[in-house]
């Protein structure tokens, strides 16, 4: 039986969330911009929806904007920010998912600088870096300022209320990417200082090609799809109202069960980390001295090829990562440990290992012999060339 430890790539469809769904995929098949009564069945069916996911991270349901996913809420959130503003400065710190740091690139064509901040050791941000960059800034040029609640590939937690005081206070637009975050720790938007905030349902539990933009009531944003008035005008297009109701009960579940599935999961992790490094005490394990995600572990082995060591699990029938998935093809080692003082050659060999409700100690057990083997089976080939 294959043993999946890749939740941070995606999560399995739970089966309360497609029983929510099936209605809409069938009978209740009505557009919920109809007058009708097929449409006002629709419309009723999202705004529990968004209701449910303004809870999971405390806003408003008239904050939440439904998108295709993080991705395109990452994309609306600058895009639609920056086309509003005179061109300024894009702040982002150096382990920022593919979703912030391209379209980031991308609006450099129209004026934007882009600036980094660079992290520590521990992929920390240090408040002062960024004070010391807003304190070079004319006053009068627009900011904007990405930075993650939860880095996907770590699993590293920041704090964002010290980096939302900043922003305030040298008058920058935060946006704070949670969609790895939300469902695994606490969220709050309210709270968090951040006029804009990603939230992805596949993360969840949820369905794929659905996610949302919780957007602050004051901010002013250019739709990135004209067309309709939906999303309030943010965002236009017939409402995927089955994959809206699958985010809401998602969300609605995620909020019920996170003491739990954070218990859970933190449990097998300090099991899975334990024993590494006691029967691999070689391992390298990033970001360990920093608060993380429950579910997360990010490890290295000196002197071996991650995607090789990766491909041996496959093989072997157990599924973990890289790094993002977004980034899956790529050559290039992890920006993310580059970003925290990692070395290329050491990057190369990180494999990531993330936990979800399902995952259990029999599979960590398998996981550990299996990992033993492979370490084995490519350090001796190591020393072979060596020879």
């Amino acid at each position: 039986m294959p043993i999946y430890f890749d939740y941070n790539a995606t999560t399995p469809l739970e089966k309360r969330v497609l029983d929510a769904m099936m209605p809409f995929l069938c009978e209740q098949f009505g557009n919920a911009s109809s007058g009708h009564q097929f449409g006002r069945i629709a419309r009723a069916a999202m705004d529990v929806a968004r209701e449910q996911v303004a809870a999971l991270v405390n806003a408003h349901p008239s904050q939440v904007v439904f998108t295709s996913g993080g991705t395109e809420a990452n994309n609306l959130a600058l895009k639609g920010c920056a086309s509003r503003l005179t061109p300024g400065h894009i702040i982002l710190s150096g382990v920022e998912h593919s979703s912030v740091r391209t379209p980031s690139t991308a609006l450099k064509k129209y004026g934007w600088t882009l600036d980094e901040i660079g992290v520590d050791d521990d992929g920390q941000l240090a408040p002062e870096n960024l004070r010391t960059l807003f304190s070079g800034m004319s006053a009068d040029r627009s900011k904007i300022l990405a930075v993650m609640l939860a880095n996907n590939e770590t699993g590293i937690i920041y704090e964002t209320a010290p980096i939302a005081t900043l922003a305030h206070e040298f008058g920058a637009t935060l946006l704070v990417d949670a969609v790895q975050a939300a469902g695994k720790i606490p969220v709050n938007f309210t709270d968090s200082g951040a006029q804009l905030m990603s939230l992805s349902a596949h993360k969840i539990y949820g369905p794929k090609g659905i996610g949302a933009l919780i957007v602050d009531k004051a901010m002013d944003m250019e739709p990135m799809l004209h067309g309709g008035h939906h999303e309030k005008a943010r965002r236009a297009g017939t409402e995927n109202v089955a994959a809206i109701v699958g985010f809401g009960k998602a969300a609605e579940l995620a909020l019920s069960e996170l003491p739990i599935r954070c218990a859970q999961t933190q449990t097998l992790r300090h099991y899975l980390e334990t024993r590494l490094r006691s029967e691999l005490p070689q391992v390298c394990i990033f970001g360990q001295q920093a608060e993380r995600l429950p579910n997360t572990s990010f490890f290295a082995f000196p002197g071996l090829d991650g995607e090789t060591l990766l491909l041996g699990l496959d093989q072997a029938g157990l599924a973990v990562s890289s790094g993002s998935a977004c980034g899956t093809g790529d050559v290039e080692p992890s920006h993310v440990l580059l970003a925290m003082g990692v070395s290329p050659e050491r990057a190369r060999g990180a494999i990531r290992v993330s936990l979800g409700k399902e995952s259990r100690r029999a599979e960590i057990d398998s996981f550990i012999d299996c990992l033993k083997q492979q370490v084995r089976v490519l350090q001796s080939f190591a020393a072979v060339a060596c020879a």
